[in-house]
Order: C-alpha cells, then sequence, then structure tokens
C-alpha cells in the first residue's frame, strides 16, 4: 500500500458490528497514532475478513487492519433496535423509522433513513436536533441546526464524507402499544399511486394513516418462493395470486398502511380505518388485516430475516437498486420498467414504491431528492439465488437507469453508487460546488469514504 492503509472501525458496543472504513496516509492533523491507537489495531487475516464485505455480497475490500474502539469518545455504535428498547422504558419512541431496525443509528443518517413513516414528518435525518461528529481534521464537534450547522446539514445524508457521526440527539414522542395494519390490494396503477398520493397528503388531526407504503408484486406468482411474511392465510394467497392472473401485466400492487393505538381507544380505532377506508379505491374484498404490538410490526422484517436465513436465502448477494422518480414519471417508469425492463422476470425478493412529499426535507441536507413537490422511493430490493443471478440483476439494473436516463425522468439514487465523479456531480447538482466545499473544509486530506471516488485524489481538495 506505499504509505497508506486502510482501517476498518469495528465498534463492539453490541452484538452487531458496523465497519467504516477510512483511507489513512503518512502524517494526519492531530497525529492519531500518536493518541494510541496503533495499539487496538488487528491485522490479523480472520479480522480483516470480516471487514470486507458488506449486506450487498458483491463488492469486497479487504482492509489492512481494524481497529476496536476502547471507549465512545473513538467511534460509538447504536442499532435501531437498541433505541427502540431505551426509548420504550420511557413509554417514548422516535417519530420517525426505517423499515429494518438491525441497522446503525450513524450509518442511517448518513444516507437518509426513509421508509412508510416518513409520510408526514420526512426522513430521520429531518428528525435530528443534534449531532456529535468526528471530522476529517481530527475534531470532535457538537453541532446542530443552530451551532456548526454547515457541518450539521453535511453530515445528514452526507454519505460519511465529511465526518463519523458518533451521537445523535433525535426527536420522541409518546409510544403507541398497538398496531391496526392492513395491506390494501390493486390491479390499477393509475389507482394505486393516486390513492397513495392522497393518504400522504392528509394533515396531521386528519382521519389518517401512521405509516404509508406501496409494493410492487411482479409476475412470478404468490405461491412461488418462501413465505417469508406470514401476513395472508394460504386461501389469502390464492386469491391474491389469481387476481395477478387476471391482470394484462401480471402486475399486481398493495397498499400497507398502520394505525397506532392503545388499548383504550380500540372502538375509535375501527371507525378510523373504516372511515380512511371508504375513500379508497383497491380491489374490492382485497383488504387483509391483523392487529399486533408495536413492537412486532416495526421489527417486522426481522421475522423475514430469520425466515430467510433458516433456508440460507439471506446471506446472498444484494444487487439491489434504490433511487426517486418524480412523481409527474412514476406511470411512465411503471410502464417503461416494471412492465418493460422486467417483463416476464420472475424476482426473489421486494419491489418497493411510495411517495413522499419533498417539503419534508431540509434543502440544505446533502442527500438529494428529485425536483417534484411529491416523489416516490422506487426499491428494487432484489437477491441472487442461482449461479449467474448476479450478473443478469445487474445487467437489469443498468437497463433501468440507461432507460430512466435517456426518457430524462430525473431520477436521483439513494444509496448512491457511481463510477466516476461526472456521475457523482450529475447525483449532486446544484449542491455541488457546496459540497466539494464542505469537504475541503472538514475532511481536506480525503482520507473519509475514499473508495466511493466521489472526489478527484486529494491533492485537489486540500
Amino acid at each position: 500500500m506505499a504509505g497508506r492503509c486502510l482501517i476498518a472501525f469495528l465498534i463492539m458496543a453490541s452484538c452487531l458490528s458496523v465497519f467504516v472504513s477510512v483511507s489513512v496516509s503518512g502524517q494526519l492533523p492531530g497525529d492519531l497514532f500518536a493518541l494510541g491507537v496503533a495499539s487496538r489495531l488487528r491485522v490479523d487475516g480472520n479480522w480483516t475478513a470480516r471487514a470486507s464485505s458488506d449486506f450487498g455480497r458483491i463488492v469486497t475490500a479487504a482492509p489492512e487492519a481494524v481497529l476496536h474502539p476502547a471507549t465512545p469518545a473513538d467511534i460509538a455504535e447504536l442499532l435501531w433496535a437498541d433505541v427502540l428498547r431505551a426509548t420504550l422504558e420511557h413509554g417514548l419512541a422516535p417519530r420517525v423509522w426505517t423499515d429494518y431496525l438491525r441497522i446503525t443509528v450513524a450509518g442511517t443518517l448518513s444516507n437518509a433513513g426513509i421508509g412508510g413513516h416518513a409520510l408526514r414528518r420526512g426522513p430521520q435525518i429531518a428528525n435530528v436536533l443534534e449531532l456529535d461528529v468526528i471530522t476529517g481534521r481530527g475534531d470532535m464537534v457538537t453541532c446542530s441546526r443552530d451551532k456548526d450547522p454547515d457541518l450539521f446539514f453535511a453530515a445528514l445524508g452526507g454519505l460519511g464524507q465529511f465526518g463519523i457521526i458518533t451521537r445523535a440527539r433525535i426527536g420522541l414522542e409518546p409510544a403507541p402499544r398497538r398496531v391496526r395494519w392492513a395491506r390494501l390490494v390493486y390491479s390499477d396503477v393509475v389507482t394505486f399511486t393516486r390513492d397513495q398520493e392522497l393518504l400522504i397528503s392528509k394533515q396531521d388531526g386528519e382521519a389518517s394513516f401512521d405509516y404509508v407504503e406501496g409494493q410492487v408484486q411482479l409476475n412470478r406468482t404468490l405461491t412461488d418462493g418462501p413465505k417469508s411474511t406470514p401476513f395472508f392465510s394460504d386461501a389469502d394467497i390464492t386469491r391474491l395470486a389469481g387476481l395477478a392472473s387476471e391482470s394484462t401485466s401480471g402486475v399486481i400492487y398493495f397498499i400497507e398502511v398502520a394505525i397506532y393505538y392503545n388499548e383504550s381507544t380500540i372502538t375509535s380505532v375501527d371507525q378510523k380505518l373504516e372511515a380512511i377506508l371508504e375513500q379508497l379505491s383497491f380491489e374490492k374484498g382485497f383488504v387483509f388485516t391483523k392487529d399486533v404490538s408495536y413492537v412486532q410490526f416495526l421489527d417486522r422484517v426481522r421475522e423475514e430475516e430469520r425466515a430467510l436465513r433458516s433456508i440460507g436465502m439471506w446471506e446472498v448477494p444484494h444487487p439491489w437498486l434504490n433511487f426517486f422518480v418524480p412523481r409527474s414519471r412514476i406511470l411512465d417508469f411503471d410502464a417503461g420498467v416494471l412492465k418493460g425492463v422486467f417483463a416476464g422476470a420472475n424476482p426473489v425478493g421486494v419491489i418497493l414504491m411510495y411517495p413522499m412529499n419533498k417539503h419534508t426535507w431540509d434543502d440544505r441536507m446533502t442527500a438529494v431528492t428529485s425536483d417534484d413537490d411529491v416523489f416516490y422511493a422506487v426499491g428494487l430490493l432484489r437477491s441472487a439465488v442461482a449461479a449467474g443471478d448476479v450478473v443478469r440483476l445487474e445487467k437489469e439494473n443498468e437497463a433501468v437507469l440507461a432507460f430512466c436516463n435517456n426518457e430524462g425522468f430525473g431520477c436521483k439514487q439513494y444509496l448512491p453508487h457511481y463510477t466516476s465523479q461526472d456521475g457523482w456531480q450529475r447525483h449532486f447538482g446544484a449542491k455541488w460546488n457546496k459540497v466539494v466545499e464542505l469537504k475541503a473544509k472538514y475532511d481536506p486530506h480525503g482520507i473519509l469514504s475514499p473508495g466511493q471516488k466521489i472526489f478527484s485524489p486529494m491533492k485537489t481538495i486540500i
């Protein structure tokens, strides 16, 4: 590595670990090695191998060493599941959740943190009050909207480029105890999108859901593959498969919704659900409900994980593609991608498609969205389970991106990946010059997340 090494920070604060790779070259401001970091480095192949891959299981990059932080001052890690347990002890909970709780707080806030809870309060990064950040200069900074706001907004959705988040202060609210959980079925994309947009347009105080998220079911019948989500009975699955077969495209859609409540308000929940459903146009007779605890609902993906792990389908390659599609082009996307590029596809995994309000995102944050006032989060969360799947799925992802670019959709990748600085410059658009300025200010030596290839070699930003 000729005077340059990769260090993966292995956070041991809980049963799960996260790896954040940084490039360390020669002399660092403050000389981290003089602070005793070297004594906590592990270079054994067993440790570096663990830090060489991620959930995608496609790209590997072995670090030269693994650091075991000794105190929270080195690096801190918390999973969202840990936050849930801690806040529930006080009868409270964060206002916005991701769909999966077994991911780290800092990692999520370095991207955005989206899901069906973002319909009115925006992503998780829009609900942060204060951060502690270790910058690329080696400084530990406490920042907020009022104190060092440049760093605060840079770190939120900043992809780890400006600093490592070690503490986050987030907004809480009283936690409910129960959830009325429902799935509504559609065979028509126009009705599906119209109803979702109606639901996210409702204001606090109106009869509305606390969670709204859309899914797309392609050609494969619901009877294929592992039944990792025990939401439907066998009879329900047979009916759904029949509805899919009646569709000329073989595509059906779900809107997944939830109402939070406490035991004392169960009667009003029934009335509220009925009042909202009367405004919607799902397929008659195709509404499915269940009642679960608040924790069961929030941690629902964990059950899917356990089911998939039991049959060896969790730790497989995941060539996922996530992006934001403007509302004005979502029907074109449905026709060109879901019924075009994916025509005849038989995917294993989930396809998400649900709208969010742009006004709930703070444009000062590094994270970018599409330009429309309402845009759709689209997640092609497919798994490679057979030989050749990785190559095939990656080619399909490339075809999707090419189609969107050629048609001028104005999509923006979420959890973005580009192979050139030109791609990143197009991604950030009008924010690019500010991003470069912030990089030079908070990470002038370019030691943070260089593998993303956002910036040119270090000498150009020092």
